[in-house]
């Protein structure tokens, strides 16, 4: 590095000029590193090209829809512990015989596949990472929380649903993990938003060797723009989920419980329990689960889970996105495992009401994945719930390619 020298009865502008010469140089590289920075990130592309088909036992027309889902983000190169992310997001319908849902295509005489054409700006954040052991992010993002049964992206339709918030997550203390989001908007997979106002706190500890404990609570306020302000909700629970091995048999279970009641300006009759119990084993790449999920009943609404990926709960024919008044009871048994590359899973269903007892009706789900490569995946699934005093016959089918980079 050269050496500047200067005499004591230098001129002080001889001296500012080179102080001010150190800092303009000095501000040139920090924006040189910062300009490498957004122009040395990464390109994400993610396509993925699928058939829907829905036949109902009403007097709607049976709906078929062919739609392809592109993803286009580009996230830059860390500077000093700051990371941006820009993700487009489009959904074009090929074949629209169907109707997209609220404010979609107006095709009523159609079934529902929740697929409107769309395009938007699917995430815009700013991550930091310049704290040890912890990560900051602000702005729209997707959020995915344990098994997505309170705060999910509900990944499955092509249009995701993602959030404006700011989250923190902290690992500085040993085996445990520390989150807290705010949330303000939540854009969903029709492309409408609503206007929030969520407090989110989760907590887990991983550090006993046959299970993880965590607790959580999830405030959520409907703003009066919403529409939904009585909706206003408080959720407290935890659960602890674990495996255990023995004689090349692994035991898989959880217990989970939570507590739901009037926050804000929430309705005070909302009061109602939730349970979640599985039991299952897994042996050479099988693995068999038993399990119970109940969304308890009041005198409002019953147990709701707004910001969940409901379609990965209670069927895959979502005949229970919105819980029934009395309550629902989902007693399941799953089969899993791979054969020849593929991934392949069954679940049957039997559902009843949490008040009374009223019998619900069955559901079998049925999946098979094939990935190709990294890069490369394709699918069938079907779902067939037979109803029995509670909405209405339901079969669907779907077929699906995708292509990520």
């Amino acid at each position: 590095m050269n050496k500047i020298i200067t005499k004591p009865n230098q001129p002080y502008r001889l001296r500012a000029f080179t102080l001010g010469a150190l800092l303009a140089s000095s501000a040139h590289a920090q924006a040189g590193a910062f300009t490498d920075a957004l122009g040395s990130g990464e390109v994400q592309l993610n396509m993925r090209l699928r058939y829907e088909q829905v036949d109902q036992d009403n007097a709607l027309k049976d709906a078929d829809g062919l739609t392809l889902r592109t993803r286009l983000g580009y996230g830059s190169a860390d500077y000093h512990g700051l990371r941006a992310y820009l993700e487009m997001e489009n959904t074009s319908a090929l074949i629209e015989d169907y109707n997209s849902g609220p404010g979609g295509n107006g095709k009523s005489q159609y079934s529902v596949i929740a697929d409107p054409d769309n395009t938007e700006v699917n995430q815009a954040y700013i991550s930091y990472t310049g704290i040890p052991e912890a990560n900051l992010k602000i702005g729209r993002q997707r959020m995915i929380w344990d098994n997505a049964r309170f705060l999910g992206n509900v990944g499955w339709r092509q249009n995701e649903q993602t959030y404006d918030a700011v989250a923190f997550s902290n690992t500085s203390l040993p085996n445990l993990t520390l989150d807290y989001a705010y949330i303000d908007n939540v854009r969903n997979i029709f492309g409408s938003d609503t206007d929030m106002s969520n407090h989110l706190i989760h907590a887990s500890f991983s550090g006993l060797d046959f299970a993880t404990l965590a607790f959580y609570g999830y405030l959520l306020e409907y703003n009066a723009s919403s529409g939904l302000r009585a909706n206003s909700n408080r959720t407290l629970g935890g659960y602890i989920d674990g495996d255990y091995s023995v004689s090349g048999v692994t035991l898989l279970y959880r217990a989970e419980y939570a507590k739901q009641s009037d926050y804000a300006d929430g309705n005070n009759a909302i009061d109602a329990d939730y349970y979640h119990f599985i039991l299952g084993a897994a042996a050479k790449g099988v693995s068999v689960k038993f399990g119970y999920e109940l969304l308890g009943a009041d005198s409002f609404s019953g147990f709701e889970t707004p910001l969940a990926t409901k379609h990965a709960f209670n069927g895959w024919a979502d005949a229970f996105l919105n819980t029934p008044a009395d309550g629902l009871q989902d007693r399941y048994v799953s089969v899993g495992g791979k054969l020849m590359g593929i991934k392949l899973l069954g679940v049957y269903h039997d559902f009843s009401a949490d008040k009374g007892g009223a019998d619900y009706g069955s559901e079998i789900d049925l999946l098979a994945v094939k990935k190709f490569t990294k890069h490369y995946a394709a699918g069938i699934k079907y779902a067939s719930y037979d109803a029995d005093g509670f909405s209405v016959d339901n079969d669907k089918l779907w077929l699906w390619g995708e292509v990520t980079f």
